[in-house]
């Protein structure tokens, strides 16, 4: 019985404290990015931002610049953050990197802005 019970101590202080990294398709991103509940980030670099356009509302932070790790840092936590990338290989790094920093929710776009894009939905460019 104290073993069940220690167990069970575990188990609600993990799930407390756990981080979440969701992967999703781009209809799920665009219902996550319509409810408004969450911060969109694109980690593609200026360039790539520039030529290929961007989902509206975004942020950007260059996963590839020298300084991401440190501008990520300085993000809250506690909040949810959708991210993307061209194809979703630096996102989901990046979903990673966010994880084991301790952030609790994270959410994907698997895919990336091509896939996005394919879709069609919005999107608009930059000068």
């Amino acid at each position: 019985m104290k073993k069940i019970i220690v167990l069970c101590m575990f188990l609600c202080i993990t799930s407390l404290y756990s981080q979440k990294i969701t992967n999703v398709n781009a209809e799920e991103f665009k219902k996550q990015i319509d409810s408004k509940k969450a911060i969109l980030i694109d980690l593609r670099t200026t360039d790539k931002i520039k030529s290929k356009g961007k989902i509206p509302g975004e942020q950007q932070i260059d996963f590839l610049a020298k300084d991401s790790e440190k501008q990520i840092e300085k993000l809250d936590k506690s909040k949810t953050y959708l991210i993307y990338c061209a194809g979703g290989g630096r996102s989901g790094d990046c979903a990673e990197l966010m994880q084991k920093s301790g952030f609790k929710n994270v959410v994907n776009l698997e895919k990336g802005f091509g896939d996005w894009k394919n879709k069609g939905y919005g999107t608009e460019q930059v000068k």
